[in-house]
């Protein structure tokens, strides 16, 4: 992960090789953490650990306080397990989210993903109601190397496709069967209807070993905002960050799993297939503040 990609890791630079800890510095760390979209809830608390550990510690080396800010970072995110659950065979993947945020894109980078592992992956393009995304996870599967289970009609039952979509990978031994669903129908609650439907009519084949919401950080606060009848109504079991590049700000990663209390396991930070890793909070922490 390039250090320019983090506009933190910018903010902190100047900060770390001052003389020695002042007033201006908790000031500087504070704006850093608001801008790199931490919010003011979690930057007031981390501002508030740091001076406690400052004062314990007795220091005044603003070397101290990278690797204080470093580790107190990590502490935060090593209360969410990022581990994904794929044991079971098939494991089933349900992907949601609004439409606009990468959804289908980004199954297409996590298809290449598990490719990478030597897992053998089936999409079922259960987001029947755009015949643009059936196409484009269509062009997606094949370019990850991965099968793919279509509407057999345009506007088919959703819960049909997802069935099928497990059913072949039942019946052909692959490991791990991802569905793509829709973001938007005409009324909300139509969504989380068919959403509910979707996972009941899975569950009779194969147990749910994940439900993925995919979120897209330039949003920040807005993104958990929109996301909020997906969290409570559809089961997620974990966060997929999108466009978390230059434009974007890496403390949205830690906001999001405080509120929602849901692990961030997989993060977007590019356009091609292969811009998709799992989330390691020990690298991602270092990427933001630095070594």
């Amino acid at each position: 992960m390039a250090e320019k990609s983090w506009s933190l890791g910018r903010a902190l630079r100047g900060m770390f090789v001052k003389p020695t800890i002042d007033e201006t510095t908790w000031d500087d760390l504070e704006t850093a953490l608001i801008g790199a979209d931490f919010g003011p809830d979690i930057t007031e608390r981390v501002v508030d650990e740091l001076r406690e550990k400052v004062e314990r510690y007795r220091t005044t080396d603003p070397k101290d306080l990278q690797r204080m800010l470093r580790e107190t970072l990590e502490e935060h995110f090593a209360k969410f397990d990022t581990t994904l659950k794929l044991s079971e065979r098939p494991a089933v993947v349900l992907v949601v989210g609004v439409n606009g945020v990468g959804k289908t894109t980004t199954i297409g980078k996590f298809t290449k993903f598990l490719r990478g592992y030597q897992r053998s992956v089936v999409v079922g393009a259960a987001d029947t109601f755009r015949a643009a995304a059936v196409e484009q996870l269509g062009t997606w599967a094949q370019r990850a190397g991965a099968a793919i289970v279509r509407p057999e009609q345009q506007g088919q039952d959703p819960a049909s496709v997802a069935y099928q979509t497990v059913d072949y990978a039942k019946q052909n031994g692959i490991e791990i069967a991802i569905i793509d669903t829709a973001g938007r129908l005409h009324t909300k609650g139509g969504l989380m209807d068919e959403l509910g439907k979707i996972k009941r009519v899975v569950e009779k084949q194969a147990p749910i070993s994940e439900v993925l919401l995919v979120l897209d950080a330039t949003t920040g606060q807005n993104g958990v905002m929109q996301a909020e009848s997906f969290l409570q109504h559809a089961g997620v079991t974990g966060l997929v960050i999108t466009k978390l590049d230059g434009s974007a700000k890496g403390g949205f990663v830690l906001a999001v799993q405080e509120r929602t209390g849901i692990p961030v396991k997989l993060l977007g930070q590019g356009e091609g297939i292969d811009d998709l890793t799992g989330f390691t909070p020990h690298v991602f922490v270092q990427s933001l503040v630095g070594a």
